[in-house]
């Protein structure tokens, strides 16, 4: 039966990052057949899957070739690395319209055509860190039963983690919807992995994974590939490995214990994060 999750994460948090090279080492170490489904209207969430190439969007298709257009798998799905399904949701014209609902008709396209389910795990990453509008229909509506967070030892991040986290209580009863864990994409801050022990602790959920910074991540994309892809030999290669399995044999969900403000800001005070 096919798992679907949702990645959240603070904007800039490397989601998309973590998304495509987690999915590229399931696919290519573990033989999974792994879905990306972009919910952010850059249309950037399956660029490295694909070799570079920015993917026609959905709503694009809609928007010029009509609703007919966007039932042709043809048009809207494209397949890349270790045959990685592909389709990005895509959004308005800058400044017209709400890309949330671009989210909501993408979505229900797809589970039209029953794409989703040939997969042993699709991935939804999801923009920023709203809970709210199109961009909360994963949590809100059950459409992914997983929820893991990207965060890193960065206040921000953090604070971002902690209100995600409230909208997965809000919706957790009716959805069903649950957090799987929390994905440390390392920023190198004094005393990162503690606090994200304790952090995960506090809200009552697991450090699923830390993943160390490593420039190869950089230099892989700079050639438009995932680092399995770029070296599959290399140390961050067998990063994305073990944390490709974590999520595999993942059995621990929660609804999650979000802190108050003040409790986290005693915390990360307690890290020497805020002077």
């Amino acid at each position: 039966m096919v798992r679907k999750i949702a990645i959240y994460g603070k904007g800039g948090i490397g989601k998309s990052t973590t998304t495509q090279n987690t999915a590229s080492a399931m696919a290519h170490f573990h033989d999974q057949k792994v879905m990306i489904h972009g919910c952010d209207p850059k249309a950037d969430s399956t660029r490295m899957i694909l070799g570079g190439k920015m993917q026609t969007t959905m709503m694009d298709t809609l928007r010029e070739e009509g609703e007919e257009a966007c039932m042709d798998l043809d048009k809207i799905m494209s397949v890349g690395y270790e045959g990685i399904k592909c389709v990005e949701s895509g959004g308005p014209e800058p400044g017209v319209g709400c890309a949330g609902r671009g989210v909501i008709t993408a979505i229900t396209i797809m589970e039209q055509l029953k794409v989703y389910e040939d997969n042993d795990f699709v991935f939804f990453d999801v923009l920023g860190d709203v809970v709210c509008g199109g961009f909360a229909m994963p949590i809100r509506d059950g459409k992914a039963e997983e929820i893991y967070v990207v965060a890193s030892g960065e206040m921000m991040a953090l604070y971002a983690a902690n209100n995600l986290c409230k909208g997965m209580v809000k919706y957790a009863e009716q959805s069903g919807v649950r957090l799987g864990g929390i994905i440390c994409n390392s920023r190198n801050v004094d005393g990162e992995k503690e606090l994200l022990e304790e952090f995960c602790k506090r809200i009552g959920t697991q450090l699923i994974y830390f993943v160390p910074r490593d420039n190869i991540v950089q230099k892989a994309e700079f050639n438009k590939r995932t680092v399995v892809d770029f070296d599959e030999e290399c140390n961050q290669a067998h990063e994305y490995e073990e944390l490709g399995r974590k999520i595999i044999e993942n059995k621990n969900f929660v609804i999650p214990n979000p802190m108050s403000m003040e409790e986290l800001e005693e915390m990360v005070m307690k890290y020497g994060l805020v002077d």
